[in-house]
């Protein structure tokens, strides 16, 4: 129920233009139905989605709580929030959330290439073909257009006929433009820098600049036009580096999407773009992180299963029976498989972290039928009379343990209180796979038991 948009105007764009323009935007947004506080921050950034502040007049922070906390709710009062900004062309807008794990945007291209101009069209290529793309919405470049700039390209040959260096006449340049530091004022533990430049009327002019004396020859001032060309140009505003190769961050956000559907409608869409030369792409974000979980979970899912078994074969004192009680282990995941889908729960990090608990949780049930039937068996009943026998004896404790496993976890399945989207998938991963795995036992670890028991087939014949 709640989002920051990150507000940016072109580069160069004073503090008090940026002001104005993102309280237009409070005025307009705060008609919106369903946003029930706003709060601005001007001349501010948090790139990357950490706390790290940093100063920029062309950017604001504006922070939206919501009257209700659901996505359905969300989107539309996206789509208000819009349709508000496109009567500001020049405003361009990036949303962030409070994404659980992850500090990136949901869906992030990284553009590599070390030739500027080649970069810039790089990225500008990808993010057309992200909003080719159905699901995605606020596509945005990192590589933006600098300030405005004069460049000065100094004319050697004319400084080697006036007698002048390169490093003379650039050290009186920026002395006039940026002032030099004369003295200094000390209040208590404070030292404030007396700075020595030109007036502003004779600096804040491309011909002001021309016009500036660089030195003086026989009584003739030589101006910086006889030395050097000027022209207004703009500059990146920032060089971004990821991996020590340079690099621009192409974001967006999702709409009616889930980040698994999206991905591969991106790649297909990137691998038919001409790129220049020398420039490469590699999805990032949210995608590579989920990645990378994913990778760690299946590793921690078949360690949890090792150690099971392993415990198991200690207590039993076999290989044999906890390979049998593990056959409960896939009937659980297809409890799972059932029912995320019947909630309409997305698969997530959460989601795997509870399929990792239930592992060692469904086992219980096999465990104690299967010590059963050892006892009977050890008082010599017959295999199919021990199976029969522990499945009635047993029924009881195995409903009763499951169903408190289940009610324990109804609260929190239901998503009751704050945060529960944190917490609802775990239960509903648990509850699901604990009452199919806990249905399918009373009838798979028997079958199993018989079958793969030796003596089981003799029984079997003889029945």
């Amino acid at each position: 129920g709640e989002f920051t948009l990150a507000l940016e105007l072109p580069e160069g764009t004073p503090l008090s233009r940026t002001d104005r323009t993102v309280r237009d935007i409070e005025t307009e947004l705060a008609d919106v139905e369903g946003i029930v506080l706003l709060a601005a921050d001007v001349g501010v950034s948090r790139d990357g989605g950490t706390t790290a502040q940093r100063r920029k007049e062309n950017r604001a922070e504006l922070h939206v709580k919501l009257q209700y906390a659901d996505k359905e709710h969300e989107e539309l009062v996206l789509e208000s929030i819009r349709r508000v900004l496109a009567d500001h062309p020049d405003v361009g807008m990036k949303i962030r959330r409070q994404s659980l794990f992850s500090f990136n945007a949901p869906v992030e291209v990284d553009v590599y290439g070390y030739n500027l101009e080649d970069l810039q069209a790089a990225a500008d290529a990808v993010g057309a073909g992200l909003e080719q793309v159905d699901g995605l919405r606020d596509v945005r470049l990192s590589m933006v257009p600098g300030s405005p700039e004069v460049r000065v390209s100094f004319d050697r040959d004319k400084l080697n006929h006036w007698g002048l260096s390169l490093a003379q006449v650039s050290e009186v340049v920026r002395g006039k433009v940026r002032g030099t530091v004369a003295s200094r004022i000390r209040d208590r533990e404070r030292h404030i820098d007396i700075r020595v430049m030109n007036l502003d009327e004779q600096r804040s002019t491309l011909q002001a600049i021309r016009e500036l004396i660089v030195s003086e020859r026989e009584g003739v001032p030589i101006p910086l036009s006889a030395v050097a060309t000027m022209s207004i140009s703009r500059g990146p505003s920032e060089i971004h580096r990821l991996g020590r190769r340079r690099v621009a961050v192409v974001t967006a956000n999702l709409a009616g999407r889930d980040l698994g559907s999206v991905t591969p409608d991106i790649e297909a869409q990137l691998r038919g773009l001409t790129l220049p030369s020398n420039t490469t792409w590699e999805l990032g974000g949210q995608n590579e992180e989920m990645a990378t979980s994913y990778r760690s979970l299946q590793l921690a899912i078949l360690l949890a299963i090792f150690l099971v078994y392993l415990v198991m074969a200690a207590q039993f004192e076999s290989f044999l029976y906890p390979f049998i009680i593990m056959f409960t282990v896939p009937l659980a995941l297809v409890g799972v498989v059932f029912g995320l889908g019947a909630t309409g729960t997305p698969i997530s990090v959460i989601a795997v972290i509870g399929a990792i608990m239930l592992a060692g949780i469904v086992v219980n049930n096999g465990i104690v039928l299967v010590d059963r039937i050892n006892q009977l068996r050890r008082n010599e009943k017959d295999l199919f009379a021990a199976v029969r026998l522990a499945g009635a004896e047993r029924l009881r404790p195995i409903v009763m343990t499951t169903t408190t496993t289940v009610l324990g976890l109804l609260p929190m399945a239901l998503g009751l209180g704050e945060g529960a989207e944190l917490r609802t998938p775990l239960a509903v991963t648990v509850i699901s796979g604990l009452i199919l795995s806990t249905l399918l036992t009373l009838v798979v670890v028997p079958v199993v038991y018989t079958l793969i028991t030796p003596g089981g087939v003799r029984a079997g014949e003889g029945s």
